[in-house]
């Protein structure tokens, strides 16, 4: 096979040839620029390319662009363990997140190997090649091209892109303002002296309602039912600290340490306790709200903490606007859409001129990529993950999912590496193959075990795990630590050819 540089790739693709390197990486967002550099600097004789669907570095930072985005886990650890965080904020900006993904790129000399507007479609595996056969639509020309590649990694997340989650109400027809769902946020959209309604109660609608409530004549934040919402500093006092008397790595490695630290124990505490983090949550909220505000209505869930993601503000922002009367909180269900707002079952009606429907995101499994093998298609409900990275059955393919309790970025620095380490292992024995076989004994259990709507609408496409290591996908950065930082690489599942 042939291969072809990146500058011959871009000057020829009408051409039939197919562009052959040792790694594919799927997805220019914060994993896959990850994945690259750990790829680069452990392995740096292997080829590698990205294929990114859109026009941009950054994923998730670079697709969501409404009034206030920004991080909602802190960026010690939602930052890349080879490249300290450097802003002052440790809750940071969209904009200061993808500028920082970037930059990460740019300096390593990795943008060179991305390939913009490439949306891969199909990927097939040849067991009597050893080869993956990739092919990607370029939503710039409209050409197809196609790729050749020994390993495939998958970084695209598991949003789907194209269109978030929206459920039918009755009336939007008739409503004569503007409905718009954060994930499609209009650049245009003028909301100053408007009245804002913001339908959800995740992260995404805690972070619009007090950014809007700045220009806005009013907000109101409609939820159905409550979440646990806390508030962090926005800056790290222990991190700005450190700056002043360690070395840049010495001080990022030192507050990542301690802020997974803390996350992890808040979430095995609220698991373990979850009647003693319940009343913990609320008197902190008690000092945050106005004196006898109704906590029992609009702030206590009816699931324990962490049964779905707790939710952050920085610097209680939301608090704060509720306090004020900047952002008025109702906990009430839908009725309808009227002409001028929304018709609530208890009757009460909210006034509107813009309607916000934060109601969450779709999933999708590697991002509509049909796989093959050996001309099967692959049905990943039929597969099993192996250590959260790996698929049965499916040869020489890895892919990124972080963890659903703690930053993204712990999980996906511990993936790549292991992948890096796997494939130097391969090198070193003369592997071309690996291949995961299931093992029987072993249940099935949902991919996602989290209660969360967006996981439950689609968790059913996705692989299984399974109900013992190293099948089961753990949720917990130091039970994984050791494991596939420092942990045997070849186990009984494995077969290599």
């Amino acid at each position: 096979m042939t291969t072809i540089s990146p500058s011959e790739s871009r000057e020829s693709e009408s051409s039939d040839a197919a562009e052959t390197v040792d790694v594919l990486i799927v997805g220019a967002g914060l994993s896959g620029i990850g994945a690259a550099h750990h790829l680069q600097s452990k392995l740096p004789g292997k080829s590698y390319a990205i294929l990114e669907s859109r026009g941009a570095i950054g994923g998730t930072w670079d697709l969501f662009r409404y009034p206030g985005i920004r991080s909602d886990s802190d960026m010690y650890t939602l930052g890349y363990n080879f490249r300290p965080w450097t802003g002052d904020k440790s809750i940071a900006d969209g904009k200061d997140i993808r500028e920082y993904i970037e930059d990460t790129a740019r300096d390593g000399g990795i943008d060179k190997h991305i390939r913009f507007h490439h949306r891969v479609v199909k990927a097939s595996w040849s067991t009597a090649t050893s080869t993956w056969t990739v092919v990607a639509e370029r939503s710039d020309t409209g050409a197809t091209v196609t790729f050749e590649a020994s390993f495939l990694m998958c970084c695209s997340g598991y949003y789907d892109y194209a269109k978030g989650f929206t459920p039918e109400f009755e009336g939007v027809d008739d409503f004569r303002g503007t409905v718009v769902h954060p994930q499609l946020w209009p650049e245009d959209l003028d909301y100053s002296g408007k009245k804002v309604v913001v339908i959800g109660s995740g992260a995404t609608a805690i972070t619009l309602a007090p950014n809007l409530a700045r220009d806005a004549e009013h907000v109101t934040l409609l939820q159905r039912s409550p979440s646990y919402i806390m508030s962090l500093p926005s800056k790290d006092p222990v991190a700005l600290a450190l700056r002043k008397y360690l070395p840049s790595k010495a001080a990022y490695g030192i507050t990542r340490l301690k802020n997974a630290v803390t996350a992890i124990g808040m979430y095995v505490l609220c698991q373990r306790y979850p009647n003693f983090m319940k009343k913990q949550i609320r008197k902190l909220q008690e000092k945050w709200l106005p004196e006898g505000y109704d906590l029992d209505t609009h702030f206590t869930p009816k699931y324990n903490p962490w049964d779905q993601r707790l939710c952050l503000v920085p610097d209680n922002d939301l608090f704060r606007c509720i306090r004020k009367g900047e952002v008025e909180l109702v906990t009430d269900h839908i009725d309808r859409f009227t002409g001028d707002g929304i018709r609530l079952r208890s009757g009460k009606h909210l006034d509107a001129d813009i309607v916000v429907t934060a109601t969450g995101l779709n999933l999708v499994a590697f991002g509509h990529v049909d796989l093959e093998v050996d001309g099967k298609t692959v049905d990943l409900t039929e597969t099993m993950a192996y250590k959260g990275m790996m698929l049965t059955d499916v040869p020489n393919f890895a892919f990124v999912v972080g963890y659903t309790n703690a930053s993204w970025t712990l999980k996906a620095d511990l993936v790549c590496d292991y992948v890096s380490r796997l494939l130097g292992h391969m090198d070193e024995s003369g592997y071309r193959e690996v291949r995961l076989k299931r093992d029987q004994s072993v249940g099935e259990e949902p991919f996602l075990d989290f209660a969360a709507g967006y996981v439950l609408r689609s968790v059913d496409t996705f692989p299984k795990q399974g109900s013992e290591a190293p099948w089961r996908l753990r949720m917990n950065y130091f039970r994984d630590l050791p494991v596939l930082r420092f942990g045997s690489l070849v186990d009984d599942n494995m077969s290599f050819r």
